[in-house]
C-alpha cells in the first residue's frame, strides 16, 4: 500500500525509466484521484492502480519499405493495447519522427480515461512509428502503410483493436492500411475508423476533435453565463483539429487570431475569417505548404519559431502537440486576460501551466476530456459498421453535442469545488471509476 502520491510515482519511475510523458500522464491522473482512492479503499486493496498502470500488451516491430530509389528503409512500428476492461482497445495511429515507447504509453493511457468519458464502450489503446510522411511521395506512403499493416493486422481486429488516425495519419494512410489489411485477411470489416465516407466512414469524422474542442469550451463558458459569441480566440496548430475548430468558433461567433505550424506562428488581429480559413485548409492539405505563407497572402504578423500564446485572446485552444504551453505561457495567457483553455491536442499544457490555470480559476478543460470528440465519433462510426448504416451529418453532429454534453456535466459532478468546477479532477475520478469498477467485476486479470 502506498502512502503518498510521490511514493507511488517513485516505483512507476523505477520500472519505466526514460518515460517522462508517461510518468507526467500518470503523475496527472494520480495526483487528482488520490484523495478518492483513499475515500474508497477496495480499490488499493485491489491494487487497482498498480494493474491500469500496466499495458495488457506492448507490440513492437519493424516495418521495411522500399523508397522511390529503390533503396531499403526500416523503421520501428508499436502498438500498445493497454486496457480493454470496458471494450475493444480503441486509439490512433501516430507517424511522426517523435513516436517512441514513452509517447505512446502516455496517449494510450490518456486514451483510457478519454474513452470512458464518453460513455461507449471502448478501450484504451495506441500505436504508430517513427516513419515520417512528411516529404514522401504517394508511393513511398503507401509502401510503407502496407508493409505497416502487414505486421499489424494480426494484432488487430473489430472485436480486438481498432486504431484510427492521429498526428501523420489521415485519410490517405488510413486508405492503404485498410486495403492492405482487406488484402490479407480477405474480409470488410471496421477494423480502422477514419475511413472514407463511401468505404465504411463516418460523416463529421475529420471535424470531430475540433468541433468536440469548441462544444465542450461551450459548455465550460455557459457555466458563467458566457458563449463564444465577440469571443478573441487563440489556436494552435494548423492541421485537422485546428482547422474545424477554427470553423466551428467562426459559426458561433468568436474570432480565430492565432494558428502555428512546427516553423511559427501567424497572427491576424482582423480576424482569420471563412475564406481565409478556407485558403489555409487548402495551404495544409492540398499543397502542403507552411504558415509562414499565410501572412504573404492575407498580411497580418508571423512569429518565426514561436508559439501562438503571446496574442491577446479570451479563450486559448491548443491544438498541435503534447507540452506546447509551458508556465510561462500559461502566465502569459493569464495576465492577457484570457478566461478559458480548451485542449484540443494531448496534454498540450505542461504540469506547471495546469498549475497556474487552476491558481488563477480560470475554465480548463484537458485534453481527455475536450478533446474526446475525435474518438466519440470514431465509436459512432464502429457502431455504423457493426449494423452496416450510415447516419446523416445532423444525426452525427447531435450525438456528438450530447456525448460533449455529457463528459462535461461528468466532470461538473467530481470537479465540482464550491463554485470552482475542476475539470482535471472531475475528469480523470469519473474516467476511472467506471474503468475500475469493470476491472473488479472481471476479476485479477
Amino acid at each position: 500500500m502506498y502512502k503518498t502520491v510521490d511514493a507511488f510515482m517513485e516505483t512507476v519511475i523505477n520500472k519505466n525509466p526514460g518515460q517522462d510523458e508517461f510518468h507526467q500522464a500518470v503523475h496527472e491522473v494520480v495526483e487528482s484521484i488520490w484523495d478518492h482512492l483513499q475515500d474508497n479503499p477496495h480499490y488499493l486493496h485491489t491494487k487497482i492502480l498498480d494493474r491500469l498502470i500496466e499495458p495488457e500488451r506492448v507490440i513492437m516491430f519493424r516495418v521495411p519499405w522500399r523508397d522511390d530509389q529503390g533503396m531499403v528503409q526500416v523503421n520501428r512500428g508499436y502498438r500498445v493495447e493497454f486496457n480493454s476492461a470496458i471494450g475493444p482497445y480503441k486509439g490512433g495511429l501516430r507517424f511522426h519522427p517523435s513516436v517512441s515507447l514513452s509517447i505512446l504509453k502516455f496517449l494510450g493511457f490518456e486514451q483510457i480515461f478519454k474513452n470512458s468519458l464518453t460513455t461507449l464502450p471502448m478501450g484504451g489503446g495506441k500505436g504508430g512509428s517513427d516513419f515520417d510522411p512528411k516529404g514522401k511521395s504517394e508511393n513511398e506512403v503507401m509502401s510503407f502503410c502496407q508493409s505497416f499493416m502487414t505486421e499489424l493486422n494480426r494484432h488487430i481486429g473489430p472485436v480486438t483493436d481498432v486504431p484510427a488516425g492521429d498526428i501523420g495519419v489521415g485519410g490517405r494512410e488510413i486508405g492503404y492500411m485498410f486495403g492492405q489489411y482487406k488484402r490479407i485477411r480477405n474480409e470488410f470489416t471496421g477494423v480502422l475508423t477514419g475511413k472514407g465516407l463511401n468505404w465504411g466512414g463516418s460523416l463529421i469524422r475529420p471535424e470531430a476533435t475540433g468541433y468536440g474542442c469548441v462544444y465542450f469550451a461551450q459548455k465550460m463558458l455557459q457555466t458563467k453565463g458566457d458563449s463564444f459569441k465577440g469571443k478573441t480566440v487563440a489556436i494552435s496548430g494548423s492541421g485537422n483539429v485546428a482547422q474545424y475548430a477554427s470553423e466551428k468558433v467562426i459559426e458561433l461567433g468568436g474570432k480565430v487570431v492565432t494558428l502555428s505550424d512546427s516553423s511559427g506562428s501567424i497572427y491576424d488581429p482582423e480576424g482569420i475569417d471563412s475564406n481565409k480559413l478556407q485558403w489555409v485548409m487548402d495551404l495544409k492539405n492540398v499543397r502542403r505548404g507552411r504558415m509562414k505563407e499565410y501572412t504573404e497572402k492575407f498580411g497580418g504578423e508571423y512569429w518565426e519559431g514561436k508559439r501562438p500564446w503571446g496574442a491577446k485572446c479570451d479563450v486559448a485552444l491548443p491544438s498541435a502537440t503534447q507540452n506546447e504551453i509551458n508556465k510561462q505561457d500559461a502566465e502569459t495567457l493569464v495576465k492577457n486576460g484570457c478566461i478559458c483553455v480548451a485542449e484540443g491536442a494531448n496534454m498540450p499544457s505542461d504540469p506547471e501551466a495546469i498549475e497556474i490555470y487552476l491558481e488563477n480559476k480560470i475554465l480548463f478543460g484537458p485534453g481527455k476530456a475536450a478533446n474526446a470528440g475525435g474518438v466519440a465519433v470514431s465509436g459512432l462510426e464502429m457502431s455504423q459498421n457493426s449494423i452496416l448504416m450510415s447516419w446523416s451529418r445532423e444525426e452525427v453532429d447531435e450525438k456528438l453535442k450530447t456525448i460533449m454534453s455529457s463528459i462535461h456535466d461528468a466532470c461538473e459532478k467530481y470537479g465540482k469545488e464550491g463554485d470552482f468546477i475542476n475539470y482535471v479532477k472531475g475528469a480523470n475520478i469519473a474516467g476511472f471509476i467506471k474503468i475500475a469498477d469493470a476491472m473488479m467485476d472481471q476479476g485479477v486479470v
